[in-house]
């Protein structure tokens, strides 16, 4: 199976712009962009690594993810350049 990055600047990248201006300028919009991005790794590091974990506690932070992005996107859209 394949692990998939799900780094705004690739599921987003006609964002990519924006993503650099408001990680830069918004503390908030940072926060959340941080936040995702660490959720992101720690789900495909356990993946990659087929490190056991109970299925509840990853789409938990899948679940996290989710809502983050949707947050982020929402941000991004409201923002763009």
């Amino acid at each position: 199976m394949a692990i998939s990055d799900h780094a705004l600047n690739i599921d987003f990248p006609e964002y990519r712009d924006t993503i650099k201006k408001l990680a830069g300028s918004d503390d908030h919009f940072r926060t959340l962009s941080t936040r995702y991005d660490h959720i992101d790794k720690k789900i495909r590091g356990l993946e990659v690594r087929e490190v056991p974990t109970s299925d509840e506690h990853i789409n938990d932070m899948k679940i996290e993810r989710a809502h983050l992005k949707d947050t982020l996107y929402r941000e991004l859209q409201k923002h763009r350049s």
